[in-house]
């Protein structure tokens, strides 16, 4: 089953089981993937939508950081609620050691011998990576280790 498909089934059961909050968010993701379809007149596939998936997922962290700055705790947990359900779509997180593991492996396949390879690193980790890491630390631990 498609990660598509199945956030479709997910809003059936959200839909049948009254659940507002878990609609809601399921409801928004959709729009984010429809709207992203109609944009480039292509149908997603698993990696288009966890890419959607995972832009949501850092707005919604954007969003909960400037509302915790503002005092609005009823936001914060809004947001929070919302990206609860949106991890749920996510793929399994590495652990660190396997991020760096990856990264030492990208590093060697790319050839890099210092900061001026990073593009080329993070471009071969992006791809392997994407959905299943925070590319800021991975991209942190790349800067660290072509610096030396």
């Amino acid at each position: 089953m498609s990660l598509k498909a199945r956030i479709n089934d997910d809003m059936k059961a959200a839909m049948r089981a009254r659940e507002a909050e878990r609609l809601g968010a399921i409801r928004l993701l959709l729009a984010a993937i429809k709207q992203k379809e109609v944009d480039e007149r292509i149908e997603l596939d698993d990696a288009a939508v966890t890419a959607v998936v995972d832009k949501l997922i850092k707005q919604r962290k954007d969003s909960i950081t400037q509302f915790q700055a503002a005092g609005r705790d009823d936001l914060v947990a809004k947001e929070n609620a919302e990206l609860s359900v949106l991890m749920a779509y996510m793929p399994q997180q590495l652990s660190a050691e396997e991020v760096a593991q990856e990264v030492q492996a990208a590093i060697t396949q790319a050839g890099a011998a210092g900061p001026q390879d990073m593009g080329k690193v993070m471009g071969i980790l992006k791809a392997r990576l994407a959905g299943r890491a925070d590319m800021t630390t991975v991209s942190a631990q790349v800067k660290a280790l072509l610096a030396r």
